[in-house]
């Protein structure tokens, strides 16, 4: 897979730096880096989304009644 990305310098310096002091290419470099970042899971992060910080359990009736009595109070 190609990928372009336009770097700082200063960072192609190091990746190129690290690479012939490796003996590696700078593709390899950078594949071991990609390697070493955690893998995010789809599914936590979905979940993690919607966090309210509401530790009650989720009642719907309760919330249906809760937003009647707000509507009723402002009028709307």
């Amino acid at each position: 897979m190609s990928v372009t990305v336009e770097l700082p310098a200063e960072a192609l310096l190091r990746l190129e730096t690290e690479a012939t002091h490796r003996g590696i290419s700078i593709d390899e470099v950078i594949a071991e880096l990609a390697a070493s970042l955690p893998i995010e899971d789809p599914l936590e992060s979905f979940l993690e989304c919607g966090a309210s910080g509401d530790t009650r359990p989720f009642d719907i009736h309760r919330e249906r009644a809760e937003l009647a009595d707000r509507q009723l109070t402002d009028g709307a």
